[in-house]
């Protein structure tokens, strides 16, 4: 049966803070610990007011402490912002204080505006045109170090940390099948090249040390509550976001509005069905409907769900649902 994994953003709510998402997101990791779920991933995005993970490795350390068996990692790190060195430095620590615990997923896109990127004082010339090559080079430091070696990953070197290429185009699929490496698709906020995307990482595959045949994992967002009605309430939050977002006005997550959709222009109905097109929202049994669905469709080897809702404990009792959904799958299957 298709695993289960969590992606947290770490979502910043109207009337909170910082703090307060930090101690949710690690309250959180423990219930998916619990619940059975794999991973427990965070992304890097910077200047966004509604998302508190953007020292990404810090938050992933506050995790991985407070848990015990579920790993924890990266989904992703955006590689242009950083180097090589400096990210297999970090993971290769993340990995020593929880060994064989930590996930490294490296993105290619900047995760925040071109402005932001500049302020994270990185050469923009090389950016993400020299993603493949950085990838390469941040890979060789995990490996042990040879007689003679100048630069190398101390803690890193020798460490065994398994590396994912994450994307939302085609330009992913490409190099994880080239390097042998698994993939992650930003499926649920950019699921125009799903489909394409799948074909080309399966068929160009190249087996590798790390992984001997393809290995995909789709981004869904998935709300559930008891009742239809009340996990379409929640979604809206996520829906403002993403209009508010697109349209220059990027906050802190909202809180629920009765009838948001209905009351929107059609332009933003077009983006928002098209954006949040891999999306299953309901009920127990609208949700098992839903996953069983997208997975016989693309044959996902892993979920990564995300929820981004404004009252905690309802994201808790989403997870909840959604487990219990799954083992019923799993008894079935």
């Amino acid at each position: 049966m298709t695993a289960l994994s969590v992606l947290d953003l770490s979502p910043i709510v109207e009337g909170s803070n910082a703090s307060q998402s930090l101690a949710n997101s690690l309250d959180l990791a423990r219930h998916a610990e619990r619940l059975g779920y794999k991973r427990y991933w965070l992304a890097e995005h910077h200047n966004m007011p509604g998302i508190a993970s953007a020292a990404t490795s810090v938050v992933i350390a506050h995790v991985a402490g407070g848990t015990r068996k579920i790993r924890v990692g990266a989904g992703g790190i955006m590689l242009p912002n950083h180097s090589p060195l400096v990210i297999a430095e970090q993971f290769g620590t993340l990995n020593a204080l929880h060994p064989g615990r930590i996930d490294l997923g490296l993105g290619r896109a900047p995760g925040t505006d071109m402005s932001t990127a500049r302020a994270l004082r990185r050469n923009l010339e090389a950016g993400a045109d020299s993603f493949p090559q950085d990838v390469v080079e941040l890979m060789g430091y995990f490996q042990p170090a040879e007689d003679g070696q100048r630069i190398r990953a101390v803690p890193g070197e020798g460490e065994k940390v398994p590396i994912w290429i994450l994307g939302s185009s085609l330009y992913g699929a490409q190099l994880a099948a080239m390097l042998g490496l698994p993939y992650a698709f930003a499926s649920h906020f950019a699921p125009a090249e799903l489909d394409h995307a799948l074909e080309i990482y399966r068929s160009r595959f190249q087996p590798s040390e790390q992984l001997d045949k393809p290995y995909v994992m789709l981004g869904l967002n998935v709300f559930a509550a008891p009742s239809d009605a009340e996990a379409r309430l929640l979604f809206t939050s996520l829906q403002q976001a993403f209009v508010n977002l697109r349209t220059g006005r990027a906050g802190r997550l909202p809180p629920p509005v009765e009838g948001y959709e209905r009351d929107l222009d059609p332009m933003a109905k077009t983006m928002l069905s098209q954006a949040l097109s891999c999306a299953v929202v309901g009920a127990p049994e609208t949700v098992r409907q839903g996953i069983d669905a997208f997975v016989q469709r693309t044959g996902a080897d892993e979920l990564m769900v995300t929820a981004q809702m404004f009252d905690h404990a309802a994201r808790v009792r989403s997870f909840e649902i959604l487990a219990d959904v799954h083992k019923s799958l799993s008894e079935a299957a």
